[in-house]
């Protein structure tokens, strides 16, 4: 099965061992997801650019490839995610839109690839998500992989709380009925909101992890926490277990970080990729930019995503 971790899409051909320097999207660059292209918030569309390396990657002129003016899912794209579906051997995007206006009406939409191609592909509209047992606000779509199954995780709001939820998938774009997974109960959760969102899956060791965002993105307390899979059902809550401290925070002039993606480099290396702001308290718009850098593992075998590094640092190209 064709894995990709992410939030961002680039195309990884003949990377070469270079340097480059974050940002790598300086504006418009929130909710990033790479496979083998980029595509992050806009707003307004769905744009992809590709690069063979992450300068390349930063010099790149963006391709929209999707808008539409359907009043019900025109405005407010966010978190736009390509995966490949094997199924149904098609690549789809995974993003989230709703109506003019105001944000109360943002639910979960998916298009279709018409080539193995992403940068080549024509792109149709496929539908909306509807969850069975709670077709509510819904926004963040990722995939998850576990054992021969597929499932949809998702943020959506449970009273005065966004929470994580997650639904196995029947097709690339129906889900069977959804479980909570993950509400804020700790401080660093519910700094200006109560959120979890963002959620993004990283596998390593026969260890499933999932991280997410917590508290409101305009403020000055965004940042990563994190889930593991510690049962055998991902259906069920009681298999989730949160750690009680955040896995990313502010640091080296970049603020609120959030909304990462994990990605796979050819010598399988883990890169990660989120964004963050030069200035805090933080917003939710096109100001914040688009950061990448690889992880590292912990002796325990849990990850170890560091800390933002600073604009000024040279990092080696993946590999």
């Amino acid at each position: 099965m064709l894995k990709f971790f992410a939030l961002f899409v680039l195309v990884w051909q003949c990377l070469s061992v270079q340097a480059f320097k974050n940002p790598i999207k300086s504006s418009d660059g929130s909710d990033p997801f790479i496979v083998y292209n980029l595509t992050t918030t806009t707003w307004t569309d769905i744009q992809i650019t590709r690069g063979t390396t992450m300068q390349e990657l930063k010099d790149a002129t963006p391709k929209v490839v999707w808008t539409d003016s359907t009043s019900s899912r025109c405005c407010n794209v966010w978190a736009p995610e390509i995966w490949w579906y094997a199924a149904e051997s098609s690549w789809f995007i995974y993003y989230t839109a709703g109506v003019s206006g105001t944000f109360d009406d943002q639910y979960l939409h998916v298009l279709k690839g018409s080539s193995t191609s992403i940068w080549d592909s024509e792109w149709s509209y496929e539908g909306r998500i509807s969850i069975p047992n709670r077709d509510y606000w819904s926004i963040d779509a990722t995939l998850l992989f576990y054992g021969s199954a597929t499932y949809l995780v998702y943020s959506a709001w449970d009273g005065a709380y966004q929470c994580l939820f997650i639904a196995q998938m029947t097709s690339s774009s129906t889900v069977g009925n959804a479980v909570k997974i993950s509400t804020p109960t700790y401080d660093w959760e519910m700094v200006g909101a109560n959120v979890n969102e963002g959620p993004a899956a990283l596998y390593h060791g026969g260890r499933t992890f999932l991280t997410f965002s917590a508290s409101n993105c305009a403020g000055t307390g965004y940042k990563l926490g994190r889930l593991e899979l510690t049962g055998t059902n991902p259906l069920s809550a009681s298999s989730w277990t949160k750690y009680s401290e955040p896995i990313f925070t502010s640091a080296n002039g970049n603020y609120e970080p959030g909304h990462n993606g994990f990605f796979t480099s050819e010598d399988g290396t883990e890169i990660w990729v989120y964004h963050a702001s030069s200035a805090s308290p933080g917003t939710c718009d096109g100001a914040r930019y688009t950061m990448v850098q690889s992880i590292s593992w912990n002796s325990d075998g849990t990850p170890n995503l560091g800390s933002p590094v600073s604009e000024s640092t040279s990092l080696s190209e993946p590999a």
